[in-house]
């Protein structure tokens, strides 16, 4: 069900990088697909002018709606959590790497409505984060 195309929509995270470059956050899409048991995310987006792929694979974790995603070197795995999906307009996912938490709202288009917009900073809220710290993707200009 969670296999197809979905845009980044927002993210909530005290990253940084993402507060000093968040003026230059480009449309990103996302094409989901499952490869077994594992889920594949190929991320489409725009850097210094030029569309890249960025591959991802999302290993499954015992419990349901849970996933690994291991990177370069030991301590670089994140725990992803699937917080909140219809499938078919929105999903809100849960990123933590060590004590460090994100959140990303993902939609089918690549706008939400005001009520998904609403469960996300809910969401976004309940793990303490709040909205100086929530970036919104802009709709345009996608690779």
């Amino acid at each position: 069900q969670f296999a197809g195309k979905w845009f980044l929509v927002g993210v909530a995270s005290r990253c940084s990088h993402l507060a000093e470059h968040s003026h230059r956050l480009e449309a990103t899409a996302v094409v989901v697909a499952l490869e077994g048991h594992s889920v594949a995310m190929s991320t489409f987006r725009k850097l210094d002018g030029i569309c890249w792929e960025i591959k991802q694979r999302y290993l499954p974790a015992k419990t349901h709606g849970r996933f690994l995603l291991k990177g370069r070197g030991y301590s670089s795995k994140v725990d992803v959590v699937v917080g909140e999906t219809d499938y078919s307009t929105y999903a809100i996912l849960y990123y933590q790497k060590g004590r460090s938490i994100s959140v990303k709202l993902y939609g089918r288009a690549s706008r939400v409505s005001d009520a998904v917009a609403e469960k996300f900073e809910q969401h976004v809220r309940s793990v303490g984060l709040d909205e100086d710290v929530t970036y919104y993707f802009p709709t345009y200009g996608r690779c």
